[in-house]
């Protein structure tokens, strides 16, 4: 990340709540194809999460502890804070001297930005300005939100905006939460009714909802130069798993998580977007 950060645009994905088992599944049926695409080998990697519920999740994610390779470490870190004795931070580390990673890349020269999705990032009360106030300029409004059926598609256009009204010469730094995955999902499933309820079969519907859009969020943050994208999940959830339902809760399929990251090209990949 050190020949990344000051280089290219970054964009990070969270896919709010997905479980891996779901996203594993739909990438191998085809079903996912916008973001098959991209993953490398079309697989997820199989992460464990820095937490079981949104905000834990995302402070960790925001100090530059991304989800951990499921497999024995250590494992070196794309960011992180300078401390001394860090036993993940190598060479390529990108390594910041502030409190988080988000300040780390403005003081970097990057221009942050935050499209919100569920609750901890709507700003509707003192908990919900934390983690979107880390930003330089964040968005939420209720379309985008876990109650809208389209929410995604109205995340995708404000991203749009903010991409479009960037001067061309500043970097930018652009995360999204996806709020569609969470639950109320019943809606993305053709024929489901409210009453039913969620299930694991309307968690993957609202992946296959994402998916449909994904592209044009790729799109835009390709659209000026070179893009780092990390797409992942922040926690899973409980679909009445083993009797339990929900998250913040030490469950496998809570603590289970797709992750990738790749290039976007850019509008001049044969030059690099440079």
């Amino acid at each position: 990340m050190r020949s990344v950060v000051g280089t290219d645009d970054l964009l990070l994905v969270t896919l709010d709540t997905l479980r891996f088992d779901v996203a594993e599944e739909l990438a191998a049926a085809g079903r996912i194809p916008h973001l098959a695409r991209h993953l490398p080998g079309g697989r997820w990697e199989r992460r464990h999460a820095p937490g079981s519920f949104t905000f834990a999740s995302h402070q960790a994610i925001f100090a530059g502890f991304l989800p951990t390779p499921a497999a024995p470490g250590p494992h070196p870190r794309l960011f992180a804070a300078r401390f001394a004795g860090s036993e993940t931070t190598a060479d390529g580390t990108f390594v910041y001297d502030t409190p988080d990673l988000v300040s780390g890349l403005a003081a970097a020269g990057y221009r942050t930005v935050c499209i919100g999705g569920v609750g901890f990032f709507n700003r509707q009360g003192p908990l919900g300005t934390v983690l979107p106030g880390m930003f330089q300029e964040s968005h939420w409004e209720p379309e985008f939100g876990v109650a809208s059926p389209t929410s995604f598609e109205a995340q995708v256009a404000s991203a749009e905006e903010v991409v479009a009204a960037l001067p061309a010469d500043r970097r930018l730094f652009l995360f999204v939460n996806v709020s569609a995955l969470h639950q109320p999902n019943w809606f993305h499933l053709p024929g489901a009714a409210r009453e039913a309820g969620d299930s694991r079969e309307t968690h993957a519907a609202a992946l296959e909802y994402v998916d449909r859009h994904i592209g044009r969020l790729f799109a835009a943050a390709g659209s000026r130069r070179r893009c780092f994208a990390i797409v992942c999940s922040d926690h899973g959830t409980a679909y009445g798993d083993d009797g339990y339902t929900g998250h913040r809760l030490g469950h496998e399929v809570v603590w289970t998580v797709p992750y990738a990251q790749f290039f976007l090209p850019g509008p001049d990949a044969s030059e690099g977007a440079r």
